[in-house]
């Protein structure tokens, strides 16, 4: 049996493994602490890392102990109210009597909730795990990059838990034959030697005096030989490949008309975030186009379609006749996955949204691999929904979500997105 003892000076990230084993282990409850967190974070902090509470109960270890066990009988001094077989009423509220808003414990002491600080990559790694573009086919092997780990042969350093013994345990071998097959050689000749001239009848004392004294330090140079050695240490190494995918282009629509306050906006713009991160943290050079709408639709930039103030009346239409002229001016040959968000409060013109229907069923829907509506609203449903929920009803690549307080947002955004389970068993 061989037994490894690392004696490296610890690295800057020397918990590195065990955070990831901790995440690993309790996964679930981080993930729900995160989709809780997300609804409680401003426009502007979305992208930022985290600290999360784990209830302790959640992290507890179990344990073996010795029980009691028996039938005892015990006295406690100072009582003058109970005598045995007397039955004491539970206290009121289970014995929580005390104003605070957390629970009481039976035993007079208790732990508080484990607090969890995750670093941003984690907390984006944990929001948008599991979520994939809807119906992404491989039209053209362009721009949308996506990317795969694999193993990459081995490397002389890396983390415990990449050690790979195997290659490690030749290595140590490779290495003890090269640096003691010299003195090994020798050694044989000298007791060879030795063994003849103590077979000799002359006397030769002297001679085996020096080659008892020479096999002597030879032993004792092969034993200081190290079975393994830092420079033996092989690490898996582990890279990443690009995968061929296809070309795509995300619309975003949102309507910034005057019956849009400013908590219904901010709502939007959450998902929009929320949005534009999941593309750029799993594809990579995927198209974004913004468009906002009020009576006129315009297409704008980043810093436009997030922080422009400017507003009016609605009509939903010239939102989706500008993304019509947009597919046909730069992404009508086919080769391009075309997807689209429209945030909106339902509030449209009575008239306008038949119309808004026709648009979809006629000149969007067919070349667009998927399109998710979001009614942000506490108000009842009016015409815009109703006509949309006629064509969710046909067709497939629409979708119709409601959202009406900030809790709900990141909900949504997992159903909207959630990967399929034939796009699971591919990757």
């Amino acid at each position: 049996m061989a037994h490894f003892i690392d004696r490296r000076l610890n690295s800057k990230g020397k918990s590195t493994v065990n955070r990831q084993r901790f995440i690993k282990r309790y996964k679930q409850q981080i993930k729900r602490a995160v989709s809780d967190a997300v609804g409680k974070r401003s426009v502007t902090d979305v992208e930022s890392g985290e600290q999360i509470s784990i209830p302790s109960r959640d992290i507890s270890e179990p344990i073996f102990h010795t029980g009691r066990g028996g039938s005892r009988d015990r006295v406690h001094p100072g009582n003058d109210q109970f005598t045995a077989g007397d039955k004491i009423d539970r206290p009121p509220g289970g014995g929580a009597n005390g104003a605070g808003e957390g629970d009481a414990s039976n035993e007079g002491e208790g732990q508080d909730e484990f607090v969890f600080s995750i670093s941003k990559d984690e907390y984006l790694d944990l929001l948008f795990e599991d979520l994939a573009l809807p119906n992404l086919q491989k039209n053209q092997f362009d721009k949308v990059t996506q990317f795969e780990t694999y193993r990459a042969g081995y490397q002389t350093d890396g983390v415990p838990s990449n050690l790979d013994i195997v290659r490690s345990l030749k290595g140590s071998v490779a290495r003890r034959i090269a640096l003691g097959a010299t003195d090994k050689r020798r050694l044989k000749e000298c007791e060879d030697k030795l063994e003849d001239l103590l077979n000799d009848p002359h006397d030769n004392t002297l001679a085996v005096l020096a080659l008892e004294e020479e096999i002597i330090t030879l032993k004792a140079k092969i034993a200081r030989i190290p079975f393994i050695d830092t420079f033996d240490l092989r690490f898996k190494n582990y890279d990443r490949r690009a995968l061929p995918s296809s070309k795509a282009v995300m619309f975003c629509l949102m309507d910034v008309s005057g019956s849009m306050d400013q908590a219904t906006k901010d709502m939007a713009k959450r998902f929009y975030i929320l949005l534009y991160l999941f593309l750029t943290r799993t594809y990579e050079n995927v198209e974004v186009v913004y468009i906002r709408h009020h009576t006129q639709a315009k297409e704008v930039d980043e810093q436009e379609f997030f922080y422009s103030q400017e507003t009016g009346g609605t009509i939903v239409s010239s939102a989706l006749k500008l993304m019509d002229d947009i597919v046909q001016e730069r992404y009508k040959d086919g080769n391009w996955n075309i997807y689209a968000a429209q945030a909106s409060d339902g509030d449209n013109w009575a008239d306008d949204s038949p119309q808004c229907r026709e648009l979809l069923v006629s000149k969007l829907l067919p070349f667009t691999r998927y399109y998710a509506y979001i009614e942000i609203t506490e108000r009842q449903h009016q015409t815009l929904w109703r006509e949309y929920e006629k064509v969710a009803q046909t067709h497939d690549n629409f979708v119709c979500k409601h959202i009406q307080t900030q809790s709900d947002i990141y909900p949504v955004f997992r159903e909207l997105f959630k990967r399929s389970e034939n796009e699971s068993r591919s990757q």
